[in-house]
C-alpha cells in the first residue's frame, strides 16, 4: 500500500475537513441528548446507495431434467411443496456460529561474530624500522572484529466466540442458482442498541428441512456484530484525538 507524505500546508484543511465531519455526528448526538438510538426503517436493500449486484464465476448452464408422470420434484424437501427459500424475497434464517480461536508463537534469534586479522608485518629488509619515517612498522596493517545479536519474539492470541439466529431475505438469484441474502437485526437494550448484519451467497442444497442454514456454508460471508450508543460512545476516543493520532509523526 502506497502512502502519500502529508505536507504542512496541507494540515489545516484536513483537520477542518475532519472536524467537518465529526461536526454532524456531533450535532445529532447533541439534538438526541437523553432520547434512546433510534431504530433503521425497514427499507429495500437493492435501493440503497451503493448497491451493485453480485457476480460471481460461472459454470456451464446446465439444462432442467423433469421426471414426466411423477408427483415428486427433484431437491424437493415436501411432497406438495418445498417449503425453503428459493426466490428473490423469500425468507430463511442464518445460525450464526462462529467460535475461532487462533495462537501462534514465533521466535526467531541470530548470532554472528566476525573477527579478521590481515597483512601481519614484523620487518621490513631486516630492520624493525623504517628508516625515511624513523617509525616503527605496525605489526598489523588490518584488524578488524564485528558482532551482531538478533533476537526476535512475536505472540498471537485470539478468541472470538458469537453465537446467535438472524433471518435473512434473498436478494439475487444468480445464473448457477446460488441465491445472495442478507439479513439485518438491530436490538436496543435501554440507550445500548446492537446490529448484527449477515450477507453472503448460499446453495439451495444446504438450506435444512426447516428453513435455516449455518453461517460456516455461507459463501463471501461478511458478518458484523457491533452496535452503537452511549458505551460505545464512551468507549470511543474523541476526535481530536483521532485526528492527532493520524497526523502526528509521533
Amino acid at each position: 500500500m502506497s502512502h502519500f507524505p502529508v505536507k504542512p500546508r496541507h494540515v489545516p484543511a484536513l483537520v477542518a475537513a475532519a472536524m467537518l465531519l465529526n461536526g454532524c455526528s456531533a450535532f445529532d448526538r447533541l439534538v438526541n441528548i437523553g432520547e434512546q438510538p433510534r431504530l433503521s426503517a425497514i427499507d429495500n436493500p437493492t435501493a440503497k446507495p451503493g448497491y451493485k449486484p453480485v457476480q460471481m464465476p460461472m459454470p456451464t448452464p446446465q439444462p432442467a431434467t423433469y421426471n414426466p408422470n411423477s408427483l415428486w420434484r427433484n431437491g424437493s424437501r415436501a411432497f406438495f411443496k418445498d417449503q425453503r427459500a428459493h426466490l428473490v424475497g423469500d425468507i430463511l434464517t442464518v445460525t450464526v456460529n462462529i467460535n475461532d480461536a487462533a495462537n501462534m508463537q514465533n521466535e526467531t534469534q541470530r548470532q554472528r561474530n566476525n573477527s579478521n586479522t590481515q597483512s601481519t608485518i614484523t620487518s621490513i629488509l631486516g630492520l624493525p624500522t623504517v628508516p625515511l619515517i624513523n617509525q616503527t612498522v605496525p605489526a598489523q596493517l588490518l584488524n578488524a572484529n564485528g558482532a551482531s545479536n538478533s533476537d526476535g519474539k512475536g505472540q498471537i492470541q485470539r478468541t472470538d466466540a458469537v453465537t446467535t439466529n438472524v433471518a435473512a431475505v434473498v436478494t439475487q438469484i444468480l445464473p448457477n442458482g446460488n441465491l445472495v441474502v442478507e439479513g439485518k437485526q438491530e436490538i436496543r437494550v435501554n440507550f445500548e442498541m446492537r446490529e448484527l448484519i449477515v450477507a453472503g451467497i448460499i446453495r439451495p442444497e444446504d438450506i435444512q428441512s426447516d428453513n435455516t442454514i449455518d453461517s460456516t456454508k455461507i459463501a463471501e460471508a461478511r458478518i458484523a456484530y457491533g452496535g452503537k450508543g452511549q458505551i460505545t460512545d464512551i468507549q470511543q476516543e474523541r476526535y481530536g484525538q483521532q485526528i492527532s493520532d493520524i497526523l502526528l509523526p509521533f
